[in-house]
């Protein structure tokens, strides 16, 4: 991805003037926080890590009423089947066949979704620390909604439905790739299928490389980055398309609040940003 941007963005002046569209807003208080700054190292590392232990510690103390995640799960397959668009236990089906391919999607599903995401934090925080904070913000919102999706609508995967012919795929070909699959299954919420954060926090990829990256075919990587994840979580059997419409929704929230809180989405934002202010001492 480089340290390069959009041309548009390049032409925007490099660090968050007064007259920048935080600026503005709100008395001097709300407005320096709402001013991008330069983000501290030791500080992200620390919110990053205490987030993720939070996000994973909720996600899995929501109850897994087992019962309620079963009906929800054919209430939704039902569903799909009235829209036409019931077709994963095909997918899951046609690529379990293809031993070399599913394998490789089970590790894509347990790896990539937390290395491309971290990665692309990294990248915006060495890269465009002016719009670093703002992204963030989107995806923090993003994933904090989804787990009220979790706790309000308990939801089965495919591959854990009652009389259905889905393949558990990381429990046939034996590989680690899911913390809801296998001996890791009792570390994890098995019904908190809905929404997807898969598709969540991939399509917060793709559209963060797409807007800001300037080599091309890295952009394309950007956008097809999500698409590839929406059929790795069908054909794993691990999430249902109208999941992925749910991370969908959470992203759209994500990107609400943090256009609300900065007054611009933010890739609209400066690419640099002030330096954080130093802390006065007393003397």
């Amino acid at each position: 991805m480089g340290d390069s941007t959009v041309t548009s963005l390049d032409d925007r002046e490099q660090t968050a003037a007064p007259d920048s569209p935080t600026a503005a807003n709100g008395p001097g208080f709300l407005r320096r926080l709402r001013t991008p700054r330069r983000p501290r190292l030791w500080f992200e590392i620390v919110l990053i890590a205490v987030s993720y232990w939070t996000y994973s510690l909720i996600r899995n103390a929501v109850p897994e009423q087992r019962d309620q995640a079963l009906s929800n799960a054919d209430w939704l397959w039902r569903m799909e089947h009235h829209l036409g668009i019931a077709v994963e236990e095909s997918v899951n089906h046609a690529v379990n066949s293809v031993n070399w391919l599913i394998i490789g999607m089970n590790y894509y599903y347990a790896t990539l979704h937390f290395v491309v995401t971290l990665g692309v934090l990294v990248w915006l925080y060495r890269s465009h620390p002016g719009r670093y904070a703002a992204t963030r913000l989107v995806l923090f919102a993003t994933t904090g909604v989804a787990l009220v999706g979790y706790y309000l609508y308990p939801l089965a995967p495919p591959r854990l439905m009652n009389g259905s012919t889905f393949i558990d795929t990381v429990m046939i070909h034996q590989t680690w790739g899911s913390m809801a699959s296998g001996d890791l299954k009792h570390m994890s919420n098995q019904y908190a299928a809905m929404p997807s954060m898969h598709i969540g926090w991939s399509v917060w990829c793709g559209l963060t490389i797409f807007a800001l990256a300037r080599v091309p075919w890295v952009r394309v990587l950007g956008l097809l980055y999500p698409a590839v994840t929406l059929t790795v979580i069908v054909a794993t059997a691990n999430h249902f398309w109208l999941d992925a419409v749910g991370g969908l929704l959470c992203l759209a929230f994500g990107f609400a609040v943090s256009r609300v809180w900065y007054g611009a989405l933010p890739y609209a934002l400066p690419r640099a940003a002030l330096a954080a202010p130093r802390l006065e001492v007393p003397r």
